[in-house]
């Protein structure tokens, strides 16, 4: 494979925003919506079987010498994640369109915009470049928040421009200390130097925090939990699985990067797990809508996600993995059925939904799957990320291994009573007496008798379906994700192919 297309996986993504500004067609806006991360995710997958012969592919955009030049680097972990943004980003484009929301001006073109980050933020083996894409990324999704969701969206986008132009500032900051201290910010030559001291470890702590707070971890993880749930159902599934994704992707990257074995402060993100995965899960019984809950049990993934850079072995690193990819999967399902929900019933509140169960069995099965899934339960692929995620840290076999298994279990027991709670309040009770429809469209209207004929359209509930089956998939064949993760982490914490591939002309 010619490695320079991979710019083509950024440029396709820009010219297709372009396009949708430029022709303004709404066939062509829901052409390009599919198109674009169709093409993307077949490119991963066509990568992942790449990597299986070439571990590492780059290439040195215009030509310039190795070392200095921005280098655009595909791996078997860039190659995985290219596949999971752009499913995520298909069936919420998906769901998009089937609620209209991609007939507000500029939404397609600044959906298309983001991925034009992400996906360039996946790729970049830079730190410098790879802090561009992150802007190029979080730019569109301040307009985005400002376009959908409740009337309580400019309040929010306040708070969620405030925050990231924070990190975002101390993140260039914290890139500007690396490069002051190793004369570098290419992640190859940085790998080249070994452990950074000093000034260059302190650097690098400042670019690591900056990616925590994007990421939702704990405590920092408030703004994330006010923010996403205050937007339309399709474009928190959009953020969740795109916008803290790659901040853990950049976690990983850096950590297994500069560091071989665990640096000397690793108990301080076992804190930060363990408070997490609590936090998160303890944090959903205060919430009265179901996707704040949700948001919440975002934060207790991305609790378990960081174990494996909190004992960076090759097994903790594979779990991670692992987890990562059930937890796109997974939340990204569990929002779109309670977007369905959510339109045809006009809210997503405890105090307003009941016994949905009756009503809605095909949601009701979706929902207790997704559930299951967050829980650790089968038949989901929750089940086999939990037990990896406990067999690396048993494997550790120290103190901060236990402190991590203690956290994962106590958290699913709490995330259960929790769930549970979710589940009887909105799809068990007695039957619903009125409703308020068209959530996005009525505001304060006055609600109304529920028609015995009133279901959540098919339509609405394909989206959902496609992820929560893949998670089910996953379950009942493990196997090659299994085979994908474990070369993933092998390539993570072996540096060789990475730096011949981006340091040899």
């Amino acid at each position: 494979m010619n490695s320079s297309l991979l710019l083509l996986l950024v440029g396709l993504p820009l010219l297709a925003s372009a396009l949708s500004v430029l022709i303004t067609s709404r066939t062509l806006d829901r052409v390009l919506l599919l198109a674009v991360p169709s093409f993307v995710g077949l490119s991963g997958l066509g990568l992942l079987v790449l990597h299986q012969r070439i571990p590492v592919i780059a290439h040195d955009v215009g030509g310039y010498i190795p070392g200095l030049a921005i280098p655009f680097v595909s791996d078997s972990f860039t190659a995985l994640m290219l596949v999971l943004t752009s499913l995520t980003a298909l069936v919420s484009c998906i769901f998009l369109i089937n609620t209209g929301e991609d007939q507000y001006r500029f939404v397609p073109a600044l959906v298309m915009m983001m991925l034009t980050g992400v996906y360039g933020a996946l790729l970049t083996g830079d730190l410098f470049n790879f802090f561009v894409f992150i802007e190029v990324m979080v730019l569109p999704a301040y307009a985005l928040i400002a376009v959908t969701g409740t009337w309580r969206r400019l309040g929010v986008g306040r708070m969620f421009v405030m925050v990231n132009l924070l990190t975002s500032t101390i993140l260039l900051i914290g890139v500007g200390f690396v490069y002051g201290a190793t004369g570098t910010v290419n992640l190859a030559v940085l790998a080249q130097l070994g452990t950074p001291t000093g000034q260059g470890a302190l650097a690098l702590g400042i670019v690591l925090f900056a990616m925590l707070v994007k990421a939702g971890g704990a405590p920092f993880h408030g703004w994330l939990a006010r923010s996403y749930p205050n937007t339309s159902a399709g474009m928190m599934a959009l953020f969740s699985g795109l916008h803290s994704k790659v901040a853990l992707y950049a976690i990983y990257r850096v950590c297994t990067t500069v560091y071989g074995e665990p640096p000397a402060w690793a108990n301080l993100i076992v804190v930060i797990a363990v408070l997490s995965i609590i936090l998160g899960a303890l944090s959903g019984f205060g919430q009265n809508r179901v996707r704040n809950v949700l948001a919440f049990q975002m934060t207790a993934s991305v609790g378990h996600t960081l174990v494996g850079v909190a004992l960076l072995t090759v097994a903790s690193l594979a779990a991670g993995a692992f987890y990562m990819v059930h937890s796109m999967i997974t939340m990204a399902g569990l929002l779109l059925v309670m977007g369905a929900v959510e339109q045809t019933y006009g809210t997503g509140s405890f105090k307003k939904l009941s016994g949905l169960a009756s009503r809605e069995k095909w949601a009701s099965v979706l929902m207790v799957l997704g559930l299951f899934s967050l829980i650790g339960l089968p038949p989901t692929s929750g089940m086999w990320a939990k037990i990896g995620l406990i067999r690396a840290a048993t494997g550790v076999g120290d103190a901060a291994g236990w402190w991590i298994v203690t956290a994962i279990v106590v958290g699913a027991l709490i995330s259960m009573l929790a769930l549970q709670r979710t589940w009887r309040n909105t799809f068990w009770g007695p039957p619903m007496q009125s409703y308020r429809p068209d959530s996005a469209e009525t505001g304060r209207a006055p609600t109304e008798p529920v028609p015995d004929g009133l279901r959540i359209p098919a339509r609405l509930l394909v989206p959902g379906t496609i992820m929560i089956a893949v998670s089910v998939a996953i379950f009942v064949w493990p196997e090659p994700l299994l085979e994908v993760t474990a070369r993933v982490a092998e390539g993570l914490l072996d540096h060789t192919d990475y730096i011949e591939a981006v340091t040899t002309p």
